[in-house]
């Protein structure tokens, strides 16, 4: 009675597995259908063998979910690269979880990196090097290497326990926690996705964006709705934002519908997107009810926005350093809110810049 009562929270895990893996049965085939072409299957070199061995010793680990699914169903993991590490999620962390199916299957695409990487060489890899996963755009990031104690952690998550099945083309590791916070609240939001990636490189630090402002989703809004310089000069300038602002919770971003050197990762594109974000969520109304010539605190510490007036026709419209926010609260959450703004605000430095 006791050993079966303590495996009671598998039971949502199973579920959840089941409809995932009936939601890829059926939509396999309409796609194929509709492409007139199958996806490309898991690699050759990928023998039932070697997977059959990589699902017993993750058991054995106690990974039961991912060693389930990695037997029934190995799409969820494999496609048609030739190597594969696997970052297998412990069952306690996803116990839990109750993701839509399409969800689901990008989840362990992005704890799936198309290249064989054992221990020995992610210990070899410096701090804010990059990984590159099955899913598309999205990468991981080594936060943090110890050789004495072999210990590696991706994503601010630790690898619990490393080279759990080295074989063949296939390299499986354990990890404590999903590489991304999913929070169903973003689902039924919006339909901007919910697998948030850390900035990384080899020449900055990684940024960890778990509790704070949600700086991907955003970029994505902001490139998705006809936004693309603002997004892209403030992905290039992100680093140093997120660097200096470690213990931002909320943000107001006022978005100009082009903006002149978006592509210029210069200390110039920094201020300028900087002056364009408030380091506190405040909405329309709120903003509304500031009075004339109020002080507005940006990011750009030696530069501040002004309400400088309220244009009366049809409807009343803010002018905030001589711009008129055209559409506001276009975008919004709990930390952040989005307006559209008529142009960008000129900084002293540029006066004729846009």
């Amino acid at each position: 009675m006791g050993r079966s009562c303590s495996h009671w929270w598998h039971a949502p895990v199973y579920f959840t597995i089941s409809i995932a893996l009936a939601f890829i049965a059926i939509s396999t085939p309409l796609h194929s259908n509709l492409k007139n072409a199958a996806s490309p299957p898991p690699s050759n070199s990928i023998t039932h063998h070697l997977l059959s061995n990589a699902s017993r010793a993750l058991r054995r680990s106690g990974f039961t979910v991912i060693a389930t699914l990695l037997q029934v169903s190995p799409e969820l993991f494999l496609s048609s690269h030739e190597y594969f590490t696997i970052f297998a999620i412990k069952d306690s962390a996803i116990s839990n979880f109750s993701l839509p199916p399409w969800l689901m299957k990008h989840l362990f695409h992005y704890h799936t990196s198309p290249s064989k990487l054992s221990m020995h060489d992610l210990l070899e890899k410096p701090p804010g090097s990059c990984l590159s996963t099955l899913l598309q755009h999205k990468k991981l990031s080594i936060t943090k290497t110890d050789a004495t104690q072999r210990s590696v952690e991706i994503n601010h998550v630790l690898v619990s326990h490393p080279d759990v099945f080295l074989g063949g083309p296939i390299s499986v590791h354990g990890v404590l926690g999903p590489f991304s916070p999913l929070n169903p609240q973003d689902f039924q939001e919006s339909q901007w996705g919910s697998i948030q990636t850390p900035i990384c490189g080899s020449n900055s630090s990684v940024v960890e964006f778990r509790n704070l402002v949600e700086w991907p989703k955003i970029i994505r809004m902001l490139s998705s709705n006809g936004f693309v310089s603002f997004a892209v000069g403030l992905h290039t300038v992100l680093g140093g934002v997120a660097q200096d602002f470690t213990s931002l919770s909320c943000a107001t971003i006022f978005a100009p519908p082009d903006l002149a050197l978006s592509a210029s990762p210069s200390p110039l594109l920094d201020r300028i997107v900087r002056f364009h974000i408030l380091p506190r969520r405040l909405s329309y109304i709120e903003l509304a009810s500031l009075p004339q010539k109020a002080k507005i605190g940006t990011l750009l510490p030696d530069r501040d926005l002004e309400v400088t007036g309220r244009v009366k026709n049809s409807s009343q419209v803010l002018v905030i350093n001589g711009v008129d926010i055209v559409a506001p609260d276009v975008f919004s959450s709990k930390k952040f809110i989005i307006h559209v703004i008529s142009r960008a605000f000129k900084l002293a430095e540029l006066p004729n810049a846009f």
